[in-house]
């Protein structure tokens, strides 16, 4: 088994530092900032369907509510582009809202807007939970590579895999507990207030859920980097090569047949 092969142990933790503890938890805080969208990803998920809910409750209309949500989800597209960000989670935002928009348009039904997303919130959940029961977390393919450690905690470091799983269950029952708040309330309560509580609920269990990742994580052992051991791995062939290279350039010397040439 090479060192590369070799599974780490699951208890790790003590044994760093506290520098390298303060270190460890700094990138994990800047990984899951990364991965989830920080304050701005957020704003870009509640703003079309506050501004959805907002403009239906005052004038009942469902055309001009759903003009008016895709209408920002584009804006905030754009703002992106302009500015060169990251537009994954603004595109993320704009397909939902455009599915919500098709929906509410094709049934006349104005609480459909909701659905696809409710519907997509729902499969999350449960795609959370069975990954994590197949052995694979959901949550460790979706860090893996922000972490640059790819798939390398499922074989090589036990500790780790064993905090996305713990992570995985919880957003996996956060998003089953807002499922369970909402879908009743598709079916009793009208629009406006079923869109009030569903944007009271985007952004609460959301941090929950990225609090209690970076708990999992923040104790786990650190990520083990395979792009630095390519790397390294590469370096260290390119080297070798340029020793074969230099060793097979040097001229054969003649033996040594002493001082008197006998």
């Amino acid at each position: 088994m090479t060192s590369h092969d070799k599974p780490t142990s699951d208890t790790d933790e003590p044994h760093r530092t506290a520098p390298q503890h303060a270190a460890d938890r700094a990138v994990t805080e800047a990984a899951l900032f990364e991965a989830f969208g920080g304050v701005r990803g957020m704003v870009e998920t509640v703003l079309p369907g506050l501004l959805f809910v907002t403009i239906f409750t005052i004038n009942k209309d469902l055309k001009s509510s759903a003009i008016a949500a895709l209408a920002i989800s584009l804006v905030l597209v754009v703002v992106r582009l302009v500015r060169k960000d990251t537009v994954k989670h603004a595109f993320s935002g704009v397909f939902g809202v455009a599915f919500g928009v098709v929906f509410a348009m094709m049934t006349g039904n104005a609480k459909d807007f909701y659905l696809p997303g409710m519907l997509y919130t729902l499969g999350l959940a449960l795609a959370y939970l069975v990954t994590t029961l197949a052995g694979v977390p959901l949550l460790g393919l979706i860090l893996g590579p922000v972490f640059k450690e790819n798939l390398s905690w499922r074989t090589r470091n036990p500790g780790r895999k064993k905090a996305y799983a713990r992570a995985s269950y919880a957003w996996g029952l956060i998003l089953l507990a807002k499922c369970a708040i909402l879908f009743p309330l598709y079916w009793w309560a009208d629009t406006a207030q079923l869109g009030w509580v569903l944007v009271a609920l985007k952004i609460p269990p959301f941090l929950l859920a990225v609090w209690l990742t970076w708990i999992f994580l923040a104790k786990a052992p650190p990520p083990i980097d395979v792009f630095a051991e390519m790397e390294a791995e590469e370096e260290a062939e390119k080297e070798a090569e340029r020793a074969r290279k230099a060793a097979a350039t040097v001229p054969d010397t003649p033996a040594d047949t002493g001082r008197d040439g006998f």
